[in-house]
């Protein structure tokens, strides 16, 4: 399902709460957001610390947009079509968060020997895409030149939750496949 949404949603709600005489429900319907955090927005009890945008300073709406909405209640506010276009969310396909926490990123070196030791033949490409490595990271474990070598174990990438069980199926298929 794909929506057209404005950009800095909240801080677009909070411009046009100040703004315009915009209803609470057209202002929700168009920024894509729930009626009762506008009306919270509006209480100042939700948003507080978020800097209003104007959105027709940004090219999103037009004055004349504005002011025919607030003559009619029942109307919607849509996207200026200068803008419309660029500004297609898939709320469905947005990426997952890569965030390594900081004791997991300590494992990646041993994770990566692992893969070199039983996967010889893996590709940079591959470890890269299954661990979320540098190039010069798997490169200098390659050659044994990582500065912290003699401390390094092989131990599955799985085990140390930094790859599914899914993910690290479907590399190493790919592996034997090439192989």
């Amino acid at each position: 399902m794909t929506k057209k949404v404005p950009l800095m949603r909240k801080a677009t709600a909070i411009w046009l709460i100040d703004n315009t005489k915009l209803t609470f429900e057209q202002i929700a319907e168009f920024c894509d957001i729930h009626l009762l955090e506008v009306q919270g927005m509006a209480d100042g009890e939700v948003g507080t610390g978020i800097t209003p945008s104007n959105p027709i300073d940004n090219g999103q709406l037009t004055r004349e947009m504005i002011g025919q909405c607030e003559m009619d209640s029942r109307k919607k506010i849509e996207l200026a079509d200068t803008i419309a276009d660029h500004i297609e969310i898939n709320k469905k396909s947005r990426k997952n968060n890569t965030y390594v926490p900081l004791a997991k990123r300590e494992e990646k070196p041993n994770a990566i020997m692992y893969l070199l030791k039983y996967y010889p033949d893996i590709t940079d490409k591959q470890i890269r895409t299954l661990i979320n490595t540098t190039t010069p990271m798997i490169t200098s474990l390659r050659e044994k030149t990582h500065w912290n070598i003699r401390e390094i174990k092989p131990k599955d990438p799985v085990m140390l939750g930094l790859c599914s069980q899914a993910q690290f199926n479907a590399v190493v298929e790919g592996v034997e496949k090439t192989s």
